[in-house]
């Protein structure tokens, strides 16, 4: 697979891979090497756990492991789910955080590769093959993405740099206020359609090879909701590895179900894991006034957008 060193602008410098996506597997083929565990987070979830794993028989011509992650109070619906679509249950009811309950799920993993997803989303048919399939084709890759739509069909930024200390003040401060502006634009990465690497990718939806969470020791649980996904994809690169994003395989996010229903909580949490990611990335004395800038602007902005919530 060729690779070529390319830059955007205010990111750093990271391989990209020029091949196209590769083409599932066909039917006939018989099943495709490579096992599979597909674990997903509940938290009292609705209908979509159901729309989730109906969704992923399509997905892959594989078999795969499925273990639901039980983070809430509704187990009977979880269990429901678990039963009709040959899944375990795994987890209390104690709320481990997106991380933790990953992080149980996966414990016992012996399957060659890992998915961890968010049960809001909805698989295209094959495309997690067309996942496994680049990840085999790259051993570099040590995390893998597929291209996130929204429900209306728009692209998620899902492939992402990892953020700096300017970078992340200039998004922090004009994201909302200038939305093209440059260190937002850079942030949000570039929407290519031939599989390529990025600094980091949403955790809505990652693949990893088994030996790569393992030795990686799965999510950093420090971050209960947000921002494990920014800390993994820092650390695999530190690895000397890839994060790849797939763009042939396409999954749809019905992404802002949780944010509806506890948009104050969740705005809170989101801008503490991001200070903390900043503090634990940057922690360099001299790294210090800037350091206390950005979580001066992100706390700022933490409450204009709670404020804004609370209006809606």
């Amino acid at each position: 697979m060729a690779v070529v060193q390319t830059r955007a602008p205010g990111a750093c410098s990271l391989p990209r891979v020029t091949d196209a996506a590769p083409r599932p597997p066909s039917a006939s083929a018989g099943t495709p090497p490579g096992t599979v565990r597909v674990v997903t987070v509940a938290y009292n979830p609705g209908e979509e756990l159901d729309r989730f794993l109906e969704s992923l028989r399509a997905a892959t011509a594989r078999t795969p492991t499925i273990v639901i992650a039980d983070n809430g109070t509704e187990h009977e619906r979880v269990n429901r789910a678990a039963e009709r679509y040959g899944a375990r249950v795994v987890g209390d009811g104690t709320n481990r955080g997106y991380g933790g309950g990953a992080n149980l799920a996966s414990r016992d993993l012996t399957e060659d590769w890992l998915v961890v997803a968010n049960p809001d989303i909805l698989w295209r048919p094959g495309s997690l093959d067309l996942l496994i399939e680049a990840g085999r084709a790259e051993p570099r890759a040590g995390c893998l993405g597929p291209r996130l739509l929204n429900p209306d069909g728009t692209v998620y930024p899902s492939g992402r740099a990892l953020p700096s200390l300017v970078g992340g003040a200039g998004h922090a401060v004009l994201g909302r206020v200038w939305p093209g502006n440059p260190f937002s634009a850079a942030y949000h990465g570039t929407n290519e359609d031939a599989t390529h690497a990025v600094g980091w990718l949403s955790g809505a939806c990652l693949l990893l090879p088994a030996a790569a969470w393992k030795r990686l020791g799965g999510f950093d649980e420090g971050y209960f909701m947000f921002f494990e996904d920014v800390d993994l994809g820092a650390r695999v690169g530190r690895a000397g590895w890839l994060n790849l994003q797939v763009p042939g395989a396409v999954v749809v996010h019905a992404q802002g179900a949780s944010w509806k229903r506890r948009p104050e909580r969740m705005i809170r949490a989101h801008h503490a894991s991001a200070r903390r990611y900043i503090s634990a990335s940057h922690p360099a004395a001299w790294q210090a006034p800037v350091r206390w800038a950005v979580s001066a602007g992100l706390k700022a902005r933490e409450e204009i957008a709670v404020r804004a919530a609370r209006r809606d």
